[in-house]
């Protein structure tokens, strides 16, 4: 039996499913406007920013200069070093502490802000709008407050990576749970499981993974955040970042510099141990 379609048979297909295959004048318009402004977009920036690919070039120079003056790494003496690596440990508390809080605090939040859960449009609508406000702050921003209000140190630090992670974990977290399949949800409820059965033993075992897989990649990316926000004040190793910066210590700012490599690259390293342990070994 021939599978091929006659002309007429592929006319008829065409006409009833012109707006599927050919797409409405409205998504066009949208698509052609859409791109047409990303393209504005990044003409103006090219024009603002006075980006020049010569200004590039004959800073390469200047940069070899730097990287001269930072070699070899040298923390000036072993007293100093011990100062850097504590402030390295403190860096990392700091990430870890204010990720891990951010993480728990944004669970409900994540439950209230996903529209499977809470089919409330006035709830949702606040929920997605309070996260989006807390995310649109940037960490610095948050440290900026946080020291205003708690004083200099790390506990700043740890309240503005807690503050600024809070809104990021609920946005991914509603967005994980949004995407899980209902038929576990369901045959939880066909055994007669309430609301609190179904969050527990439909949706939770299916974001779980997901949710410590996002956890351990924020510990690491904030073990990097930390390092910044310790310049305004916020306690770790960037107020020693930035202060050798001040005085030209460049021997001092690679060896700082090195260290906080070798910490995001250990992080790195234990974090994808764990998150194998827990999602399991690649698909081979």
């Amino acid at each position: 039996m021939s599978l091929a379609l006659t002309a007429t048979e592929r006319a008829d297909i065409l006409r009833r499913h012109e707006a599927a295959i050919r797409g409405s004048l409205r998504t066009k318009l949208v698509t052609i406007g859409t791109i047409a402004a990303l393209a504005g977009l990044f003409l103006y920036g090219l024009t603002t920013l006075e980006t020049s690919i010569w200004k590039i070039i004959a800073g390469l120079g200047n940069l070899g200069s730097f990287v001269v003056l930072m070699l070899p790494p040298d923390p000036g003496s072993w007293t100093r070093a011990l100062i850097f690596l504590q402030a390295l440990f403190e860096t990392i508390a700091i990430a870890f502490l204010g990720t891990v809080l951010a993480a728990i605090l944004a669970l409900p939040l994540g439950f209230i802000a996903a529209r499977n859960v809470v089919a409330n449009r006035v709830v949702h609508f606040l929920a997605r709008r309070s996260l989006d406000t807390v995310r649109g702050v940037d960490a610095l921003i948050w440290a900026l407050i946080w020291v205003n209000v708690v004083g200099l140190g790390p506990f700043a630090g740890m309240l503005a990576i807690m503050t600024s992670d809070l809104g990021a974990f609920g946005k991914l977290y509603s967005e994980a749970i949004e995407a899980t399949d209902r038929k576990a949800v369901d045959g939880v409820a066909s055994v007669g499981g309430g609301k609190a059965h179904e969050i527990r033993f439909g949706l939770l075992p299916q974001v779980l993974p997901v949710i410590a897989s996002q956890v351990l990649y924020f510990i690491e990316s904030n073990t990097r955040s930390s390092t910044i926000i310790g310049i305004v004040g916020a306690g770790g190793i960037g107020l020693y970042l930035a202060e050798t910066i001040r005085t030209l210590e460049w021997q001092q700012v690679s060896f700082l510099i090195l260290l906080i490599l070798a910490a995001v690259s250990a992080i790195d390293f234990l974090s994808g141990k764990l998150r194998f342990a827990i999602i399991g070994k690649r698909a081979s």
